[in-house]
């Protein structure tokens, strides 16, 4: 991908083998199996898979912003007719599961480099349900061409599946950030 895909941390790439194994063995749909460390289950927010904007019974859905919801879903449905298909990696996260991230990204890369991807639960639109990153690459690209008409803009230029709510539908989205560490 001409933009590197989303980081997964350690724990998640090592997870792969895991989540295999684990389905296979009749584990509940969505419990956060990726890393057996860490702790997080779905209560958390945490997906072992990418679920679609449609989805219930996700605390990663149910919990976004009901607005940010809305937008969502609208432009899912707008982007299927485009032959696009709009998944959520990630969306509400608990305050445990934001430290958890940038616990693990600290230890891979160190604070400054963390903090470049990766917020504070204090500072993190994931806990408050105001953020989501979604996918796959096409409906990254999808969304940074039309989701201002639906009020959702990329907000971090490093990355490229992170989405809010920051502008009135059909208004263009303000400048983005550098990345995380910025604003």
């Amino acid at each position: 991908m001409s933009c590197p895909p989303p980081r997964r941390s350690l724990s998640m790439r090592a997870g792969v083998g895991i989540a295999a194994a684990a389905l296979l063995t009749a584990v509940p749909a969505y419990t956060e199996i990726a890393s057996a460390d860490s702790g997080l289950t779905a209560s958390d927010g945490a997906l072992d898979r990418p679920v679609s904007p449609f989805g219930e019974g996700h605390p990663a859905v149910d919990n976004l912003d009901p607005d940010l919801r809305e937008a969502i879903r609208h432009a899912a449905t707008d982007a299927r007719r485009d032959g696009v298909e709009v998944l959520i990696n990630s969306g509400w996260r608990s305050r445990s599961h934001q430290q958890h991230l940038l616990d693990e990204a600290v230890a891979e890369d160190g604070p400054e480099e963390a903090a470049r991807r990766v917020n504070t639960p204090d500072r993190s639109t994931h806990v408050t349900g105001k953020a989501i990153d979604v996918g796959p690459q096409r409906a990254d690209r999808w969304l940074q061409r039309n989701g201002a008409a639906y009020g959702l803009c990329q907000v971090y230029a490093n990355e490229i599946w992170h989405f809010e709510l920051t502008t009135v539908p059909g208004r263009p989205c303000p400048p983005q950030l550098p990345d995380a560490s910025a604003g």
